[in-house]
C-alpha cells in the first residue's frame, strides 16, 4: 500500500517566475556582404544570379577572414559576414556580431606550383631549400594560414621563417606564383579553376587541413530576413551550392530555395505560451513561415501515423516522442513541467493531496489518456499513488488540453482538475495549486526532434538553436516551466 503523500497547498505564483511580444525582408536595399577573398569566384557568381532573379543588389567586400572581423567589430555596419573557415564564427558569436550561421561547403589546403615545376618541388620538405620562394597567407589574418599553422606546428615556422611572401590573403600568395614572384604557395583546391597554368605538389600534411565555409547573419544587419533570404540562397543546393560545386568546392546537404519556405511544426498544446513569441521571432529574423499545430499529443502522434509530416516536433514527454521517433532525428530535451493539482482559491475542499480527491461528490478533471500527454502521466501517477480506481469514479471530465480543464475551473464546473503548472500560470488569481510530492511520474519531460524527412532540416536547427538561447528559457521559465 503507497502511504499518504505530504503535501502542500500553495499559490501559483510560488511555484513559477513570473513571466517576463509578419515575416519582414521584403526590403529592396542593397545587402553588404563581408566575404573570404577565396571565395570570390562563386560568390561573384551567384550574387550575379541573385540580382537577376530578385532585383536586390548585393556589395560584397572581400579580404582575409580575420581581417573583415575586425573590420564588422568596428563599423558595425554589413548583413552577413562569409569567412574561408567555421573557426572565425565562433568568436564572432561571442562578441555579438553574428546570431546565427548556414553551412555552404568544405575546402582542403593544397601546395601548388606552376606547371612544369621548375624547381623540382616534390614534398614540404623541398620548401626548405634556399632557391625555392615560398609565398603563404598571413595566419593572423586569412583562414589558410591560421589552419597550415596549427597542424604543421614547427615546419610551418621554418617555412614562414624564408617565405618571400607573407600576404594578407590566400588569392595574394596564389597571385605571387602566377606572376613568378613565388615558386610555390598554399591555396585551397577551390581555387585551382580559377588558376590552370598551377599543378598540385603531393603533401599529405595539406590534405587534414580542411577548411568548413559557412555563412553567418550579422546583428548589424538593418533587415535581418532580407540578409537571410541571400544567406539561404547561397547556400540551396539548386542555387549557390551548384555553383560552389561546379567550381570545386565539396558542398554541404542544402536546403531546395524558397522564397519564403513554409513550415510546419507539431507541438503539444502546453508549450504554446512557451514558444509563441520564440516562433514569431524565427520567422521575423529568418523571413519564413512556421505553421503551428498544437494539440494534445496523443492527437499530434495519431495524426503523424496516419501520414502527416511535420518537419519537427515538439513533444509533452518523452513518451510520445518514443511512439514516432524513428520518423524524427535525435531528441533534444528542452524542458520539464509538472503536474499539480488545481482547486478554487482558498482551496475551499481543503485538498492536501490526490488521496483528497477520491472524497466523495467532487467533481474532478483530467486529461484525456489516449489524446495527451498529461492524460498518459496522470493515469501513472494514479497508479504509482494506488487511488486509480477510488479517484477515476470522481472523474467527470477527460479533455485533450490542460487549457480546457483550467477554463472549466474557472466557469466552476470543477471542483479540481490535473494539469500541468503551466497551464494555469495565467489564472494564479482565482485558482490555487497543491504539489504531487513524491511521485516521480509526475513529472513530463519535453523533447524536440526534427523530422528525417524535411527538406528544411537546416532551418529547423537554427529554429532548435533559438528555442535553446537564453531568451527562450526565460520565456519557459515564467511559463512554469524548469529548464533542462
Amino acid at each position: 500500500m503507497t502511504p499518504r503523500l505530504l503535501v502542500t497547498a500553495v499559490t501559483l505564483a510560488s511555484l513559477a517566475a513570473c513571466k517576463p511580444g509578419a515575416p519582414s525582408g521584403s526590403s529592396k536595399a542593397p545587402l553588404l556582404v563581408h566575404c573570404a577573398a577565396s571565395l570570390k569566384a562563386p560568390v561573384e557568381a551567384i550574387v550575379r544570379d541573385y540580382e537577376k532573379e530578385e532585383g536586390v543588389t548585393v556589395r560584397l567586400q572581400f579580404g582575409a577572414s580575420q581581417t573583415l572581423l575586425a573590420g564588422v567589430e568596428v563599423s558595425k555596419t554589413g548583413d552577413l559576414y562569409l569567412p574561408a573557415d567555421d573557426s572565425y564564427l565562433a568568436p564572432a558569436k561571442e562578441k555579438q556580431l553574428v546570431t546565427t550561421t548556414i553551412p555552404i561547403a568544405t575546402q582542403t589546403a593544397v601546395l601548388v606550383v606552376k606547371k612544369g615545376n621548375a624547381k623540382a618541388v616534390k614534398s614540404l620538405a623541398d620548401l626548405q631549400r634556399a632557391e625555392v620562394r615560398l609565398a603563404i597567407a598571413n595566419p593572423d589574418a586569412a583562414a589558410i594560414g591560421k589552419l597550415l599553422r596549427a597542424e604543421l606546428g614547427d615546419t610551418w615556422k621554418a617555412l614562414a621563417a624564408k617565405a618571400v611572401l607573407t600576404g594578407a590573403t590566400v588569392t595574394e600568395a596564389a597571385n605571387a606564383v602566377k606572376v613568378d614572384s613565388a615558386d610555390a604557395a598554399f591555396i585551397w583546391d577551390a581555387m585551382l579553376p580559377q588558376y590552370p597554368d598551377f599543378e598540385v605538389v603531393t603533401a599529405p600534411e595539406c590534405s587534414k587541413v580542411k577548411a568548413q565555409v559557412a555563412v553567418g547573419l550579422l546583428t548589424c544587419a538593418p533587415d535581418s530576413a532580407a540578409a537571410m533570404r541571400f544567406a539561404r540562397y547561397l547556400a540551396a543546393k539548386d542555387k549557390g551550392l551548384l555553383v560552389f560545386q561546379k567550381q570545386g568546392f565539396t558542398v554541404a546537404e542544402g536546403e531546395p530555395w524558397a522564397r519564403e519556405p513554409e513550415l510546419l511544426l507539431y507541438s503539444g498544446s502546453m508549450l504554446r505560451p512557451a514558444i509563441d513569441k520564440t516562433l514569431a521571432d524565427f520567422e521575423k529574423r529568418e523571413g519564413v513561415r512556421v505553421t503551428r499545430v498544437y494539440n494534445g499529443c496523443g492527437i499530434l502522434v495519431g495524426q503523424m501515423k496516419a501520414g502527416s509530416k511535420p518537419d519537427a516536433y515538439f513533444a509533452c514527454d518523452n513518451e510520445f516522442m518514443n511512439q514516432v521517433q524513428d520518423s524524427f532525428e535525435s531528441r533534444d530535451e528542452i524542458a520539464q513541467n509538472e503536474l499539480v493539482i488545481l482547486v478554487p482559491k482558498g482551496n475551499p475542499h481543503q485538498v492536501a493531496d490526490l488521496r483528497d480527491l477520491t472524497k466523495p461528490g467532487l467533481k474532478i478533471g483530467i486529461g484525456h489518456e489516449k489524446q495527451c500527454a498529461m492524460g498518459w502521466l496522470t493515469q501513472r501517477t494514479l497508479t504509482e499513488g494506488g487511488i486509480k480506481d477510488e479517484f477515476m469514479k470522481n472523474v467527470t471530465v477527460q479533455t485533450p488540453t490542460g487549457d480546457m480543464l483550467v477554463n472549466q475551473m474557472l466557469a466552476g464546473s470543477l471542483d479540481a482538475a490535473i494539469t500541468y503548472l503551466s497551464n494555469a500560470i495565467g489564472a494564479g488569481d482565482k485558482l490555487d495549486a497543491v504539489r504531487i510530492q513524491g511521485i516521480k511520474c509526475a513529472i513530463a519531460t519535453q523533447p524536440f526532434a526534427i523530422a528525417k524527412q524535411s527538406p528544411y532540416k537546416q532551418t529547423m536547427a537554427r529554429l532548435h538553436e533559438l528555442l535553446r538561447s537564453a531568451e527562450s528559457k526565460e520565456r519557459f521559465t515564467g511559463e512554469g516551466f524548469q529548464w533542462k
